[in-house]
Formats: C-alpha cells, sequence, structure tokens
C-alpha cells in the first residue's frame, strides 16, 4: 500500500493544496516578475495618476531612494494643517474633509452647513433594514457585516446601476452618512449574539457630528466629553484617505474599472482593509502589546524589552509572524505624518492615567525596532506607521478592539468614494495586470486510466 493511501482524505488534500498552488520563485526573477506589485527598492509600480492625495515618504536621487520625513496632502492641503486648524477653531474637522476630498476644494461656512445638512439627513438606516440586514444575520466580524450591509443597500436603490455623476454622488453621501450606524449596530447585535450581552440601540441624534454620532450610539448611558469627541474625530481625519496605492483603494478602483456598481465597489475595499496586513494591524499592534506587557518584567528596561523584540523577529514570540506590528510602510521611511499626530496627542491624553506605562512602552518599542530589524538585514528605513498608536487612542477613548478596523473603514469610506469618481471619469479602462503561466502542456487521461501516483505524459 502505497504511502498516499495511508493518509486521511483531508491529509492528502491539503498536500495537494499545497502542493497544485507552489510557483517556484525562480519564475518570478526570471520573468522580471514585480511581487505585490512594487518594485526590487521597495517602490511601488506606477498604475495611475491621481489628483486627490499625495503620499510623499522618499526622494529618488540619482536612482538612489534617500529616506525624508513623510508629508501627507489631501487635495493639496497638508493633513497637519487641515488637523491643525480644527484643533484651533475647536470644531469638529472630518465632515469637512469629506468634503473636499469629493468636491476637490475645502468648503465655504455656507458650503460646510448645507453639507452638514445633507450628511445628516442621510443617515438613518432604511425602514427595517437593521432588523432584516443586520439582527437576523450577526456576525463576529462587524468588518464582514459592513460589507454585506453595504452590498444589501444596493436592494433600497431605485436605480442602483445608475453612475451618472449626480447618482453617484447621492449614494457615496448616503453609504458614508449611514456606515457609523451600520458599524455601531453590527456590534450590538455580535456582542448580544456571541458574547451573551445585552443589546443597547439608541435612535440617532441629529445634528451631531460624526465622531459624536459615534460615541453617543456607542455608550450605554450616551455620555461622552467634548474632549473626546474631537480625538476621534482627529482619528477620523488623517484616516480618511492614503493615495490611490494602498491595497484597499486600489481594490475599489479596480473593481470600479469594470464597470460595476458602487456599492460592490465599497463592499470590496472594506474586505480588503479588514486583512491584518491592512487595516486590521491596529488590532494586531494591540495583541503585541499585550504579549510584551506580560512576558516583560519590567517595561522600562530597554535591554529587557529589546531582547523580546528579538524573540518577535525570529518568531519565537506573539503570534510567530516575524513581524513587529506598527513599524514600517510601503512608502513612509523616516516618519509617518499621522502617528506623529497621533502620537502627540496620545502622549497628552496619557499623561498621569493608566495609559501612560503603555504609552511609554510603545514610545521604547519605536525606538528600538529599527536597529532589531538591522540586525536582521531586514530593512534600512523604518518608522512607526499610524497603526503603532491608533489603538492606544481608541483604548483611551474605550474603543471596543473589534471596531477598531471598523473605524477605519468609516473613516476611509470617503477616500474610497473619491477615488471611485476619478477611476469613473479619468481610467476608463478595466484594470488588467498580466500574469506569466508556468504549466507544461499534459495528455488528457480518460477516468479509467488514471492511478494513483501516475503522473502525466
Amino acid at each position: 500500500m502505497s504511502e498516499r493511501n495511508v493518509k486521511s482524505p483531508k491529509e492528502a488534500l491539503k498536500e495537494q493544496f499545497i502542493k497544485n498552488n507552489a510557483i517556484d520563485p525562480k519564475y518570478y526573477d526570471q520573468y522580471g516578475v514585480k511581487r505585490g506589485l512594487r518594485n526590487p527598492d521597495g517602490t511601488g509600480v506606477m498604475a495611475g495618476v491621481t489628483n486627490i492625495c499625495n503620499v510623499h515618504g522618499y526622494v529618488v536621487n540619482e536612482g538612489e531612494k534617500e529616506p525624508v520625513d513623510g508629508k501627507l496632502f489631501f487635495r493639496g492641503y497638508s493633513i497637519n494643517d487641515i488637523v491643525e486648524n480644527a484643533v484651533k477653531e475647536n470644531r469638529f474637522g472630518y465632515e469637512e474633509v469629506v468634503f473636499l476630498l469629493l468636491f476637490g476644494s475645502l468648503p465655504t461656512n455656507n458650503e460646510l452647513k448645507a453639507f452638514l445638512k445633507l450628511l445628516d439627513a442621510n443617515k438613518e438606516l432604511p425602514n427595517a433594514f437593521f432588523e432584516d440586514m443586520i439582527l437576523k444575520a450577526p456576525s463576529k466580524n462587524i468588518m464582514n457585516k459592513m460589507a454585506r450591509s453595504i452590498l444589501a443597500l444596493y436592494s433600497y436603490d431605485d436605480d442602483p446601476e445608475d453612475m451618472s455623476p449626480n447618482h453617484e454622488l447621492s449614494t457615496a453621501i448616503s453609504i458614508i452618512s449611514k456606515l457609523p450606524s451600520i458599524m455601531v449596530s453590527a456590534y450590538q447585535v455580535q456582542q448580544r449574539s456571541f458574547f451573551g450581552k445585552t443589546m443597547i440601540m439608541h435612535p440617532l441624534i441629529h445634528g451631531l457630528s460624526t465622531s459624536e454620532t459615534i460615541l453617543s450610539t456607542l455608550r450605554p448611558d450616551r455620555k461622552y466629553t467634548h474632549e473626546e469627541a474631537m480625538l476621534l474625530d482627529l482619528m477620523l481625519m488623517i484616516h480618511a484617505e492614503h493615495g490611490g496605492g494602498n491595497n484597499s483603494t486600489f481594490s475599489c478602483r479596480v473593481l470600479t474599472s469594470s464597470g460595476t456598481d458602487p456599492y460592490s465597489a465599497y463592499a470590496a475595499a472594506i474586505g480588503s482593509l479588514k486583512g491584518p496586513k491592512h487595516g486590521g494591524a491596529n488590532a494586531k499592534v494591540l495583541e503585541m502589546q499585550k504579549c510584551i506587557e506580560e512576558n516583560v518584567s519590567n517595561w522600562e528596561d530597554e535591554g529587557e524589552v529589546a531582547d523580546f523584540l528579538r524573540k518577535i523577529v525570529r518568531k519565537e514570540a506573539n503570534d510567530n509572524s516575524g513581524l513587529i506590528y506598527g513599524m514600517g510602510h510601503a512608502v513612509y521611511t523616516k516618519s509617518d505624518p499621522r502617528a506623529v499626530i497621533l502620537k502627540a496627542n496620545a502622549k497628552r491624553l496619557a499623561q498621569g492615567t493608566e495609559f501612560e506605562k503603555k504609552f511609554k512602552l510603545l514610545e521604547t518599542v519605536e525606538r528600538l525596532a529599527p536597529e532589531i530589524l538591522r540586525e536582521t538585514g531586514r530593512s534600512k528605513d523604518i518608522c512607526a506607521n499610524v497603526d503603532m498608536y491608533s489603538g492606544l487612542v481608541y483604548q483611551m477613548l474605550g474603543i471596543p478592539q473589534d471596531l477598531f478596523t471598523p473605524l477605519f473603514a468609516v473613516s476611509r469610506m470617503a477616500g474610497w468614494c473619491a477615488h471611485r469618481f476619478e477611476e469613473l471619469v479619468t481610467g476608463r479602462r478595466i484594470i488588467r495586470p498580466a500574469y506569466k503561466s508556468v504549466l507544461k502542456s499534459k495528455e488528457y487521461i480518460p477516468i479509467s486510466e488514471r492511478n494513483i501516483g501516475k503522473t502525466a505524459k
């Protein structure tokens, strides 16, 4: 009896799965394949042009990539200026960012007031939507439920295949307005269905900002401070957009290029953002932080922290991935401007609280990680990314971990909508990169002649 016969069907299928999907790495070099659509120096393959966002993290000088402080621009405006002015004027800025991304310019006072009323008028979910689409089919993962809910909204649209500018704008505004309610509703149903907790459903209070709406519907007592709402508003602003090359935005543009409806394109973007290598990384930082806290006796001992980080890199600790989550970015080299903004706010809010030690631990990880990664020869230029401190900020706001990435999606929907518009107007060609087949021709074998272990001619 052959070895294959004594294996369980499951083991045999596993072996076939791996064998049939494994490609010799030599082919990637042989055919000049840029894996992950990235060049050998780490820069991205140029796949398009955009007027929406500029993510600047390095310069190329005489063919060499040189690190520079990271900069982020929305429609030409620095994210630092946008955030700083909203904070200085003590007003919510996310809705202004949404207007800027969708319409390409900063709103006047009257334009912003009219836009706020438009967003407010679109917040309510359709009749029976909560019962039919969320309550009756609970999901352990909020991101999956959000994607499914957006697809379900297709059924409530009188003409969902209409891709005229007016309809695309109204659809985008509707989804941006409704997504916070979908997120909180999905979370409440998840808590009741899978964790036996009380489901608390608050009615919407009209006239609130997006961040206030989220805190008001999420918290059992509906109470929050102005400072808390402003901090969440800041989080929404810095996560709203990040260029056309990030995985979720590119997914949205790829689907849009096929001519599909907006609901399908936005749902796909959420599916992409869910991944731990993309939007799901913020929760991974929190998990890593907890692992360090449990295994390092003295968080202030840099040597002890460094030794444990080396274990993580050697795949001996945390999730055995070898990754120090929160470190590194595809574009930023010296600094991620979003991380710089978040770090400053996290430090200010953590001071004198139970979170101060946690902040200092993350700060130590940020400081030690580049050298530890250099020891392995993995990276030359690496900095903390936005995920390093976002999880801690959410913790300080009392946001459950299950909502870290969904909040990212709520914010980023504005950027996805802007990129869909641009792809519809300017792209006009289906995105279809090439894949080189390395298959060899095989002679078909009739089923009666297929013996175990027999190879194709």
